[in-house]
């Protein structure tokens, strides 16, 4: 039981799949993206999750809005020490030149980590693609470029994998690692399925755990119960409420969690201290 440990957020703010119309607070804009991660850092969070969209409104791997974001990101209060995350997700693309291109940015708008989802699986609608040889080469990438994995685990087996790519040499401890809860393919958000999780992961993982959808108040309650912080946040549910009722904002649901864990008697990391946890340097 982590009751009374400070512990940190990861905020997914955007995602792949949400759009205005299934919730009007949704960022996709740089600007409407930028609001909310100020919002986050006066919070507290000291962790966010970016996706970028196209003037069509979607996903791209164009390394240049991802640039442009971190970059302006660097400039708010402090947003240097903030550690930033970008996606190389597969449920768009599953090649791994189009994913990694977003590794290739430098400077201050060289993210702090990437996600790495470690298999392929399938969402309520769609499937998200990643082939043993490109996650290896996505890995391979964010070591050359000293870029920190955030890795993404949906089941146990996902978590093994961790541990072969440790062993492979491919992975470099620390390990971060977002558990994802309720995917209608992978473990849902109950204590069992967590800890079963939590034994396959490699020895001494920094653990946020994350609820898809209606999930994702239960799986924040079990990860401030469980691990080390949490991932929140509109690209994993919409609705602020049980019933679906109330559209959820990233704001709230961050006030949401930080409630929760005062309940606990849990405050939150300062975000030097999680650097020094994760060996980065700001």
């Amino acid at each position: 039981m982590q009751v009374g440990k400070p512990y940190f957020i990861n905020l997914a703010c955007t995602g792949v799949i949400p759009t205005k119309a299934m919730n009007s607070h949704v960022p996709l804009h740089y600007e409407e993206i930028l609001a909310d991660v100020a919002q986050a850092l006066a919070l507290g969070v000291q962790m966010v999750h970016l996706h970028a969209r196209d003037n069509a409104g979607i996903q791209t791997a164009d390394p240049a809005p991802y640039g442009r974001l971190v970059e302006a990101i660097r400039a708010l209060p402090g947003g240097r020490e903030l550690i930033v995350g970008v996606t190389t997700s597969g449920r768009q693309d599953a090649g791994f030149e189009s994913r990694s291109r977003v590794l290739e940015l430098d400077g201050l708008a060289k993210p702090d980590m990437a996600s790495l989802t470690l298999s392929s699986l399938n969402f309520a609608q769609s499937a998200s693609v990643n082939a043993p040889d490109t996650i290896r080469q996505l890995a391979e990438r964010m070591a050359t470029k000293g870029i920190k994995p955030e890795l993404e685990v949906f089941d146990a087996g996902m978590a093994n994998f961790a541990a072969v790519l440790l062993k492979e040499g491919l992975l470099k401890p620390p390990l971060y690692v977002n558990v994802l809860l309720g995917n209608v393919a992978g473990a849902q958000a109950d204590l069992l399925q967590l800890a079963a999780i939590l034994a396959a992961l490699p020895h001494g993982c920094i653990v946020g755990v994350a609820g898809l959808g209606r999930f994702q108040l239960a799986a924040n309650g079990l990860g401030l119960l469980a691990a080390d912080g949490v991932r929140v946040g509109l690209e994993d549910n919409l609705w602020f409420d049980q019933q679906r009722t109330v559209l959820a904002s990233n704001t709230r649901l961050i006030e949401r969690v930080i409630a929760q864990a005062h309940l606990l008697e849990r405050r939150l990391l300062s975000t030097t201290a999680i650097r020094d946890r994760l060996g980065m340097t700001s």
